[in-house]
């Protein structure tokens, strides 16, 4: 799949590592549609970047809202060939805490919106992938889910955020399986500690520390090395139904 003249969307491409693709894929001659729920700097995002961008406001857990940002990217851009996902939350909170168990409403919208909303995109630019032409590998897009290392090793008070993420690790592969005949690969890229919005307002001693706990580089992961490896999968047609690891050896403890 070659970026240059390809149509891409990029959900949750307002803020963080959302952003960071859509800046590098438009540097790589793509037309990007942003979608995200934050229309104040989706909108300005967009305008910064000029006419290749445009930015559709939708809520990944609306089918309906989503279905139709899908489709306004394809009438803007004339199709649909790449698909990064990168919306999410992470509210903390312990089975159970000082005040009881964790609300089933917290749980339930972390899930709402890390899983059922990445798998939403999914199928719906599944489907509107399925009318691209095929290329001479017989492919017709490429979605990318955004998981976490806390699939893995998910800490003390992440809970809903770490059951969200390993749900995207898990359907990797059979949507890969599902959607090989159709020509559409899927990958996921599960990140680290990366310098995101999330991470902007804690001291300069926390961000020391955290940068401590990466063996190399021991520093917080730039969106652009996100960004980076977006790009590869794209191009590179041998990456299919697997999640890559994207921490700088870094495994998490307890806490």
């Amino acid at each position: 799949m070659q970026i240059a003249h390809a149509v891409a969307m990029v959900v949750g491409g307002a803020s963080g590592l959302g952003a960071a693709t859509v800046r590098h894929l438009l540097a790589q001659g793509a037309s990007v549609a942003i979608v995200d729920i934050n229309a104040e700097q989706g909108a300005a995002l967009a305008s910064e970047l000029g006419p290749g961008c445009r930015f559709f406001p939708a809520d990944v857990s609306n089918d309906d809202a989503v279905q139709q940002a899908v489709e306004q990217s394809v009438t803007a851009f004339g199709g649909l060939h790449i698909a990064v996902n990168c919306a999410g939350i992470a509210p903390p909170g312990r089975v159970l805490g000082r005040s009881g168990p964790l609300p089933l409403s917290i749980f339930r919208r972390v899930i709402e919106i890390n899983l059922i909303g990445s798998f939403n995109v999914l199928r719906l630019a599944a489907a509107a992938m399925q009318a691209n032409t095929a290329n001479e590998e017989g492919e017709r897009g490429v979605i990318i889910n955004t998981a976490s290392i806390a699939a893995y090793e998910g800490q003390i008070g992440q809970v809903a955020y770490a059951a969200s993420k390993a749900g995207i690790v898990g359907l990797t592969l059979p949507a890969a399986r599902d959607l090989g005949r159709d020509g559409i690969r899927v990958m996921t890229i599960a990140p680290g500690i990366f310098d995101t919005p999330l991470l902007a307002g804690l001291p300069e001693p926390a961000r020391r520390s955290l940068s401590a706990q990466i063996p190399f580089p021991s520093r917080l992961g730039n969106p652009h090395e996100y960004a980076l490896l977006v790009q590869q999968i794209i191009e590179n047609p041998m990456l299919n139904g697997s999640v890559i690891r994207l921490d700088g050896a870094l495994r998490m403890g307890p806490r």
